[in-house]
C-alpha cells in the first residue's frame, strides 16, 4: 500500500506592515490588498487603475456580464469562483443596466477567449470600454474561504501595466473605506428621469420583443432595477413606468397604477429607507398591489415594521435553494444580497413565505389578506434558473383581481 502523499497548503498572501510595501513580484502588475493587510498578487486586466470596495464572491457558473452590470453590485469587488470567465464573450443584449455597477472583479485564470456565436466583444476589451479594473491569476479558492470564514472584507484592487503599484496607499484606502453598512447606494444607481418600458424577454432567433397590447399599468420604483425584471413584467402584459428611488407615494399614485413594483438595488436598506419607507407606507395605505424584490423586499419589510441586518458574507450566485412555505416546493434561485430581513422581527399580520435552505434566513413574505408580497432573491433569472418566474404571474393575478 502506497504512503499517502501529504499536500502542502498554498502559501499565504504577502503581508503589508503599513509602512513599507512588499515588492511586486516580477510576473505581477496588479494586486488585491485587503484591509487586514493581506496582498494577493496577480496580472491585471481591463482598465488600469485603483478601486476600493467590499470584496465578495459569486458562485454562478455563467452570466458574468449580467452579474457585472447588476446595479445591486454597486460598491463591490466581485470574486468569481468559476474559473472560465470570458468564454462566451460579451454582447449588448446581456446588459442588465446602461453600464457595469461593480467596482472591479477578481479572477482565477486569465480571461478566456470567446467561443460563443452571440459574442460581440472580448471581455477584456469590454472591461476597458467601461473602465472596470480586474485582476487575474488569484487563488480564488483561498480568497473565497477567507471571505466565508471571516466575512466580506474591504479591499483595494490596483492594476498598473508598468507594475508601479503603491501597496501602502492601497492598504490605506482599504482601511479607510467605511463599508456598506449605513451606505445609501440606491441614489447612485437609480434613474434620474422617469421613463416607460415596453421591451419583452429575449427569444432565440427573434431577440427582444415589444409589448404592444398592455393590460396593466405598473409603476416600478427603481432602486437599481435590472432590465430583465422589467422584461418579465412586460412579457405578461404590463406597461411599465419607471420612477426614481426618492419618489413620493403621491407621485406614484398619481400615475393610477394597477400595481407597484419595488426593485432590487445595492447598499444598506435602512439608509435607503430613510426616504423610501414613507413612500411605501403611503402606497400600502392605498390598497394597490405591491411586489418587491431584493432591496425592494427589504424596504417593504421596514415599512411594515420589521428590521434588517448585515449578513456575515451574503448570498451571491445562481445555485441558492429556497423553500416556498406555502406550497412546500423547493426552487433553485439567483441571489445577490449582503443584507437580510430579520425573520424574528416580522410583525403580526405579516407571514414568512420563503426560507433559505442554506442558512434558514428569510427569503420572502406576504401581508395577510392583502395583495402585498416580496422575495429576497432574483426571480427574473438573468443569470440563473427560471424556477421563480411564477412570482411575476402571481403579481399579475393580484392586479387582475
Amino acid at each position: 500500500m502506497k504512503d499517502e502523499q501529504t499536500l502542502s497548503p498554498a502559501p499565504d498572501p504577502d503581508p503589508v506592515d503599513g509602512v513599507v510595501a512588499t515588492s511586486c513580484p516580477a510576473d505581477s502588475n496588479a494586486a488585491l490588498i485587503l484591509a487586514s493587510g493581506e496582498v494577493f498578487w496577480g496580472q491585471g486586466a481591463g482598465f488600469p487603475g485603483a478601486v476600493t470596495g467590499e470584496v465578495c464572491f459569486n458562485t454562478s457558473l455563467t452570466g458574468y456580464q449580467e452579474i457585472l452590470t447588476d446595479p445591486s453590485y454597486a460598491g463591490q469587488l466581485i470574486t468569481f469562483t468559476f474559473p472560465h470567465i470570458g468564454n462566451v464573450g460579451t454582447t449588448p443584449e446581456d446588459m442588465e443596466a446602461v453600464g457595469p455597477a461593480a467596482r472591479g472583479c477578481v479572477l482565477s485564470a486569465s480571461i478566456t477567449n470567446a467561443a460563443n456565436w452571440r459574442a460581440a466583444q472580448h471581455l477584456d476589451s469590454w472591461l476597458k470600454k467601461h473602465s472596470i479594473s480586474a485582476i487575474t491569476g488569484i487563488d480564488t479558492r483561498r480568497l473565497t474561504r477567507l471571505i466565508r470564514d471571516g466575512g466580506a472584507p474591504n479591499g483595494t484592487l490596483v492594476f498598473s501595466p508598468n507594475a508601479d503599484l503603491d501597496v501602502v496607499a492601497a492598504l490605506t484606502s482599504a482601511k479607510a473605506w467605511p463599508g456598506l453598512t449605513g451606505m445609501d447606494l440606491a441614489k447612485e444607481v437609480t434613474t434620474q428621469h422617469t421613463y416607460t418600458w415596453d421591451e419583452t424577454e429575449w427569444t432565440l432567433n427573434s431577440g427582444f420583443g415589444r409589448q404592444e397590447e398592455a393590460k396593466y399599468h405598473v409603476v416600478a420604483v427603481d432602486f437599481g432595477a435590472k432590465r430583465n425584471i422589467l422584461r418579465c413584467l412586460a412579457s405578461l402584459g404590463c406597461r411599465i413606468t419607471v420612477v426614481t428611488a426618492n419618489v413620493s407615494a403621491e407621485e406614484v399614485l398619481a400615475y393610477k397604477p394597477d400595481g407597484v413594483f419595488l426593485s432590487n438595488g445595492p447598499g444598506d436598506p435602512e439608509a435607503t429607507g430613510q426616504y423610501a419607507v414613507s413612500m411605501v407606507r403611503g402606497i400600502l395605505e392605498s390598497g394597490v398591489p405591491v411586489f418587491g424584490i431584493c432591496l425592494g423586499h427589504q424596504i417593504l419589510s421596514l415599512a411594515l415594521g420589521a428590521k434588517t441586518k448585515k449578513m456575515f458574507n451574503g448570498h451571491r450566485g445562481g445555485n441558492q435553494p429556497v423553500k416556498d412555505l406555502t406550497t412546500g416546493q423547493v426552487e433553485i434561485t439567483s441571489q445577490n444580497h449582503g443584507f437580510v430581513v430579520d425573520r424574528d422581527s416580522l410583525p403580526e399580520g405579516v407571514s414568512e413565505t420563503h426560507v433559505s435552505l442554506f442558512d434558514g434566513s428569510n427569503e420572502g413574505l406576504r401581508v395577510d389578506g392583502k395583495p402585498v408580497f416580496s422575495v429576497q432573491y432574483h426571480p427574473e433569472a438573468s443569470p440563473g434558473p427560471q424556477d421563480s418566474h411564477y412570482l411575476f404571474k402571481r403579481f399579475v393575478a393580484f392586479m387582475e383581481k
